[in-house]
């Protein structure tokens, strides 16, 4: 069961590591074309396209440093056999389930090494 747990917890920290680059990157590409687009805006506009440009930039990047941090941290904590860290991690599965494809197949390995892992303490109590 331990190895298992070890892959959940490098499948976790890589998993939330990627989705941080991913936001840097698609940040960064962002930046880029909004700044393009305002080279062809009348002046009075810019404003607006200033006030939209943080907003696009804003939400996205909250909700997945939402979710990606909690994920490395879950991750880590397993790495490191914390109590909490399998809690932490059955609730970023659930949703991580709606994440089709590999967030699904990560979610449903979530609950069931967290089940397999109750399961083995229950037996071992």
């Amino acid at each position: 069961m331990e190895s298992h747990k070890k892959v959940l917890g490098i499948l976790y920290v890589v998993s939330g590591s990627l989705q941080m680059v991913i936001l840097f990157g698609l940040s960064m590409f962002v930046s880029t074309i909004l700044a393009l687009i305002a080279q062809n805006v009348e002046p009075d506009e810019v404003i607006i396209l200033e006030l939209v440009t943080k907003i696009i930039q804003f939400l996205p990047a909250t909700i997945v440093i939402f979710f990606s941090l909690p994920t490395i941290i879950a991750g880590i904590g397993i790495l490191y056999k914390q109590k909490w860290a399998m809690i932490l991690a059955l609730i970023m599965g659930c949703f991580k389930l709606f994440s089709f494809p590999i967030g699904t197949a990560l979610g449903v390995y979530t609950i069931w090494v967290y089940a397999e892992d109750s399961k083995h303490n229950k037996e071992a109590a």
